[in-house]
């Protein structure tokens, strides 16, 4: 029997507050969607960090982005082979069926799933170098970013550096996957590298031409 268990009243007087606000003056437009479908011109990858706002950031409405959010923003290389695969589905759906023609990678500040990372490659979390550890094996992508980043000397500059090797990363095994390649040699879609700093709000690109991160 499943362990569910009731929605807290905290989110229940929130939804029922959406649906009298919010939904009740935009019905048409909700419908339009619903009957519609989705036709978003961008996939976002980004942090499951719950600081992360993608929609906020870029003030989306409903239906502008298909968003796929995992730790550490990180896409994992092509390996068709037969397993589960959340990410490598949610690239293929955007790319093969929604059509996108943006697909954009958001890194962040202070990313816990980069902290964890950092700690196991620097010999710090044995917890995470388990082969039981989900979050150990999954951030096991991001070990040949820390070898690029390790010599610099300022941890908090690593880490910084590190959470960018998470976007970059990521942009390299985006394209050993057969459709996202072509569909970018054929100009019909763009990669994008982001990071956001939290704090302050900044947000920065990947310039290909500078091999570097770049304020908006």
């Amino acid at each position: 029997m499943t362990q569910a268990r009731m929605l807290p009243t905290y989110l229940v007087q929130r939804y029922h507050g959406w649906k009298a606000t919010t939904y009740a003056d935009n019905k048409a437009w909700y419908r339009r969607l619903a009957e519609g479908g989705q036709h978003p011109r961008a996939m976002v990858i980004s942090c499951c960090d719950s600081r992360v706002h993608v929609t906020s950031i870029f003030g989306a409405d409903e239906g502008e982005f298909f968003i796929h959010r995992n730790i550490a923003n990180l896409v994992p290389p092509s390996n068709p082979d037969g397993q589960y695969h959340g990410t490598s589905a949610a690239v293929e759906f955007a790319v093969t069926s929604l059509k996108v023609a943006h697909l954009i990678v958001l890194g962040h500040s202070s990313c816990g799933g980069v902290k964890g990372c950092h700690a196991m490659c620097s010999g710090h979390a044995p917890e995470l170098e388990e082969k039981s550890s989900f979050v150990g094996r999954w951030m096991d992508m991001l070990r040949p970013g820390y070898d690029r980043v390790k010599d610099i000397p300022e941890e908090k500059a690593q880490l910084e550096a590190l959470e960018k090797q998470a976007v970059l990363i990521s942009l390299e095994n985006l394209m050993t996957f057969p459709f996202v390649r072509e569909a970018v040699e054929a100009e019909n879609m763009t990669l994008h590298g982001l990071w956001t700093q939290l704090g302050n709000g900044g947000l920065e690109q990947y310039d290909p031409s500078l091999g570097e991160f770049v304020p908006v």
